[in-house]
């Protein structure tokens, strides 16, 4: 069985290792960077650093006792993911530079071709979208964006090559990213202007290095390391207890999160600007130490009024002040509702997964769609998690692909494809979770257009973990193997179910 995985970073790697110890060696990742890494490639910027405690942002089978501090920078990171990747035999199956435009699924042949930008096109009985959420960048919609005469590039797309030092610099978003890199810019930016459209809930983080006696503990006492990968994961499902239960648990966050907010803003007006206007968890809360009181230096401005346009020396806010500056960075985030597009993916009867989705994302545990066979979706629909860490889901969802294709492999079936019926029933109940949650209370990135969340998984890490831990004959059906020129169709393996 031939498996083509769009995309090489934590997903599509998880899930190469995952298929490979389960025998199944015709496996081709395609990846349209450079070099594998995905979200930890193109992130570089200055700061750049996961929030996510690095013993739990990391796989459970490739454990690394030697983490510099609680919450890894992107070279870290990045050289961690290119050592397990050279560790389990994944590097030599990574083609880079190969950005797919098209996944076609041929009903004749049973099988997906995958067309990639350079005309090239290979065949698979098996397709996995790896391509994650937070892969393209979201430019601001500013009337006049392009009149701008200065210098600007997007935080997910560095431009390292640009010198700060002096410059009169804006920063517009006050998301995960800016949070990173606005305090390590503000030291070397002549003045910086911050333009916020809404604040964030913040958490304490001071990411300092280990000191050498717990460096020590961890490379030497085993049970240390397990000990704190038990407790971590505690830890962030309380986070998603307070989102989840916004009047009780979630009121002891919000008085932690503001009594920290309060310490470190001593500044009433800068207080008054960066304060959030929404309930604690609506949007992600955010943990950093270093940027509220990068918003207080001298050479730093928050600004909170609307920018209506760009002038071409700099945004014009909507109270007709013109901010003129030399560089403007856009820490806007990502096209996290577009998934995969603009990739075009066909299934069975030519029908577009565009259309399908045209009312939102929506997928089967966030993995399986009907009427795209042996398709797999690696961090899909409502599979993002405001409060643990997405490797544990990528490496709950490799593994729940896996046992798919076990099933179609065991019973010499061409192709496997979730029932229609059980798809909807698991996206209303999953959208039906989220009621009275803190995620219901505002707009945020997790929301499309129409209101409907299509990015969060709406429970626990443990719920996600046991719904996916056992793939469900009855969920899905099998298909036959085509017939050959010649021969009659095969009849559907166990009556057509998996």
């Amino acid at each position: 069985m031939r498996v083509v995985i769009v995309g090489a970073g934590f997903g599509g790697i998880a899930a190469a290792i995952e298929l490979r110890r389960h025998g199944f060696d015709d496996v081709t990742l395609l990846e349209a960077a450079p070099e594998l890494g995905g979200t930890w490639h193109y992130n570089d910027y200055p700061g750049a650093a996961c929030d996510v405690p690095s013993h739990f942002y990391s796989y459970s089978y490739a454990q690394r006792r030697d983490w510099s501090r609680l919450c890894s920078p992107q070279s870290e990171i990045l050289g961690y993911l290119r050592g397990v990747a050279a560790e389990y035999g994944i590097e030599e199956r990574i083609v880079t530079g190969a950005t797919v435009t098209a996944c076609r699924w041929d009903d004749a042949t049973a099988r997906w071709a995958v067309r990639t930008e350079d005309g090239a096109e290979r065949h698979a009985e098996a397709l996995v979208l790896a391509t994650g959420q937070l892969n393209q960048p979201a430019m601001p919609r500013i009337e006049g964006l392009a009149d701008f005469a200065g210098h600007s590039f997007h935080s997910a797309r560095w431009d390292h090559d640009y010198d700060l030092r002096g410059k009169r610099v804006a920063v517009i978003g006050t998301g995960a990213s800016a949070v990173q890199f606005v305090p390590e810019i503000a030291k070397q930016a002549g003045q910086l202007a911050v333009f916020q459209r809404s604040g964030n809930w913040f958490l304490p983080r001071r990411n300092r290095a280990y000191p050498a006696l717990l460096k020590v503990l961890f490379a030497r006492v085993p049970s240390v390391q397990r000990v704190r990968r038990a407790f971590l994961f505690r830890y962030m499902e309380a986070i998603t207890a307070a989102i989840r239960n916004p009047a009780t648990v979630g009121r002891i966050g919000w008085l932690r999160a503001a009594l920290f907010m309060r310490w470190q803003l001593r500044d009433p007006e800068v207080r008054r600007k960066a304060w959030p206007d929404y309930m604690f968890g609506c949007k992600r809360v955010l943990f950093s130490s270093a940027y509220l009181p990068a918003l207080q230096r001298d050479n730093v401005e928050l600004v909170t009024e609307a920018i209506e346009r760009m002038a071409p020396e700099g945004p014009v806010t909507a109270d007709g002040r013109r901010h003129d500056v030399d560089c403007v960075i856009y820490g806007t985030g990502f096209r996290t509702n577009d998934v995969m597009f603009p990739m075009e993916v066909t299934g069975t009867g030519g029908g577009s997964l565009r259309d399908a989705w045209a009312g939102g994302a929506h997928a089967h545990l966030g993995i399986t769609v009907p009427g795209f066979p042996s398709m797999f979706i690696l961090y899909g629909p409502n599979t993002n998690t405001s409060g643990g860490s997405i490797i544990y889901y990528l490496e709950a969802q490799a593994g729940y692909l896996r046992q798919a294709l076990d099933r179609v492999r065991a019973d010499g079936a061409a192709a496997i494809d979730v029932r229609p019926e059980v798809e909807a029933t698991s996206d209303r109940a999953v959208q039906a979770h989220f009621a009275g949650t803190a995620w219901t209370q505002c707009d945020s990135w997790y929301r499309n257009g129409e209101g409907r969340i299509i990015a969060n998984w709406p429970g626990y890490m443990a719920e996600y973990g046991e719904r996916t831990r056992t793939l469900d004959p009855a969920e899905y059906r099998l298909i036959p193997q085509p017939a050959r020129r010649g021969e009659a169709a095969r009849p559907a393996p166990a009556e057509h179910t998996a």
